[in-house]
């Protein structure tokens, strides 16, 4: 593992908007483009509430393997 990043949001949001503020924070904070969803990403985190991201979610080169981003829920 290069990096990790935890992101809480605590916001009255659907899971949705806010599994994609934390890829935009994510994002942000690591210097990177947003990844783009492929139809296994999302298959993926569908199933698993976790996905990797590897090259071909990236327009730009990356300069590691793969971003994984994982939902943590907690009640």
């Amino acid at each position: 593992m290069t990096r990790d990043e935890v992101v809480v949001n605590s916001e009255d949001d659907t899971r949705t908007h806010k599994v994609f503020a934390a890829i935009e924070k994510v994002s942000y904070d690591f210097d990177i483009a947003r990844p783009i969803w492929l139809d296994s990403n999302i298959s993926d985190f569908k199933k698993y509430s976790k996905v990797r991201f590897y090259q071909d979610s990236f327009i730009e080169e990356i300069p590691f393997d793969y971003l994984e981003f994982s939902v943590l829920e907690e009640d």
